[in-house]
């Protein structure tokens, strides 16, 4: 059974920092692939000004993973799902043989009690909770966490956790990235229109995009 790592935004644009934090987890989880899942909208951001037409975050992203064990999706988009719980269950529904691990920056757990359900997608998947420098103290005291303390493993297990029962999560002592997808989109607020396929930071080198459908 493959062993893939998930992680869902809106890659506003995506940048070196997700293909970092993706490699880096694969190591310190043993995974096979990061599936980045592309949010057609996050219900969390409805109405933001600066949101980039979906084409453009997927090239974007598409851009940023080439030459990694790295793909992108659009499986949001075609399944017409629209909260990350109702995503994860229906992969796990088309990808029966593969095994799951939800990757969570540390920046997004102080809000994760607001998402859809979120204990029933804890209960689903283990979450690998990965930094985001100046996040540390805010995500080990998000309202979350209160229930979820309960099943924090110890990163030196990281790469047992397909042998885990979910709920199960784990903080990854990973370097943090300070990339920023809000400080790119403050230099080039209209990155997207230069090109589809590159982000602010990449514009100067060539774009190679790999079509993958997970």
């Amino acid at each position: 059974m493959a062993r893939i790592g998930l992680l869902g935004g809106s890659f506003n644009p995506a940048h070196r920092g997700h293909r970092r934090i993706s490699l880096a987890a694969a190591r310190a989880l043993g995974l096979d692939e990061v599936w980045w899942l592309v949010s057609p909208g996050n219900p969390l951001k409805e109405g933001a000004k600066d949101m980039a037409p979906f084409d453009a975050r997927l090239g974007s992203a598409r851009h940023q993973s080439r030459r990694a064990p790295i793909r992108v999706s659009d499986f949001e988009a075609r399944e017409g799902t629209r909260f990350t719980v109702d995503t994860v269950r229906r992969m796990k529904l088309r990808h029966p043989r593969h095994q799951f691990i939800w990757l969570l920056g540390s920046d997004t757990l102080p809000n994760f009690h607001e998402w859809r359900d979120w204990r029933g997608l804890a209960r689903e998947v283990p979450i690998a909770v990965i930094r985001r420098r100046g996040y540390d103290s805010t995500a080990h005291a998000a309202r979350a966490m209160g229930w979820l303390q309960r099943f924090v493993r110890p990163s030196s297990q990281a790469k047992q956790w397909t042998e885990w029962s979910a709920p199960a999560i784990l903080f990854l002592r990973l370097p943090p990235d300070p990339t920023s997808a809000t400080a790119i989109r403050a230099q080039d607020p209209h990155w997207y229109r230069r090109s589809p396929t590159r982000s602010a930071r990449d514009a100067s080198r060539p774009a190679i995009v790999r079509q993958e459908n997970p």
